[in-house]
C-alpha cells in the first residue's frame, strides 16, 4: 500500500517552519527551520514534537551537500547532485546501512522518481494535487518515509534555494 504525503514548496526555507500533511490533510511531520546555526538545518518532528530526523548542510564541498540524520545524530544518508547529467537532472543519495538511491527527473517542476536498485520506491509531483504551490510525495510500502520525505525536502532546498531567496529579497523591497 503506498502512502501519500503534501508538501507546500513555498514554505521549504531555513528560518520556516512547516507541515507535511497525509493524504487527508492531517498534520503529520512537522519541519522546523533552524536559524541561528552556521549550517543549514532543517528538523523533521512528529505531530506530537518528537524528534525523528534533521537535514543538515554540509559546508566546504565541491557541490551542494546535505546530510540527513537520525534522531540521535547518526547519518542516516547523504544527498548530492550528480556532476554528470546526461538526458535529466540526478541527484545521489548514498544510504548508511541500506542500499542507495537514485534520483531523476525534472527538479525544478516538482516532477522525479525516486529508485532503490532499478526499482521505484517513490514519486514526487504535483500532478496530483490542485494546488499549485504544492506537490505530493508518494511512497511505496515498506520504505523509510522520513527518509524519503527527508530526501524529496533536501533536494526540493537545494534546486530551489537560490531563487526562493532572490523572490525573497523582492518582496521584502516592495
Amino acid at each position: 500500500m503506498t502512502k501519500r504525503y503534501k508538501i507546500r514548496q513555498n514554505l521549504i526555507s531555513i528560518g520556516d517552519d512547516f507541515w507535511i500533511e497525509n493524504d487527508e490533510g492531517k498534520k503529520v511531520f512537522k519541519v522546523d527551520g533552524k536559524v541561528l546555526r552556521i549550517r543549514k538545518t532543517l528538523v523533521f518532528e512528529d505531530a506530537k514534537g518528537k524528534k525523528l530526523a534533521q537535514i543538515q548542510e554540509r559546508l566546504l564541498t565541491i557541490k551542494d551537500t546535505m546530510v540527513i540524520e537520525d534522531a540521535e545524530g547518526n547519518d542516516l544518508a547523504t544527498v548530492k547532485k550528480a556532476l554528470i547529467t546526461p538526458i535529466r537532472d540526478r541527484w545521489d543519495v548514498k544510504v548508511r546501512n541500506g542500499p542507495d538511491l537514485d534520483v531523476q527527473g525534472d527538479f525544478l517542476a516538482h516532477e522525479y522518481s525516486i529508485k532503490q536498485d532499478g526499482r521505484k520506491v517513490a514519486e514526487v509531483s504535483k500532478k496530483w494535487l490542485s494546488l499549485t504551490d504544492t506537490y505530493g510525495v508518494e511512497i511505496q510500502a515498506g520504505q523509510n518515509d522520513i527518509l524519503i520525505l527527508a530526501v524529496a525536502v533536501a533536494i526540493d532546498l537545494m534546486a530551489h534555494g537560490n531563487n526562493r531567496k532572490k523572490k525573497d529579497r523582492v518582496a521584502k523591497k516592495e
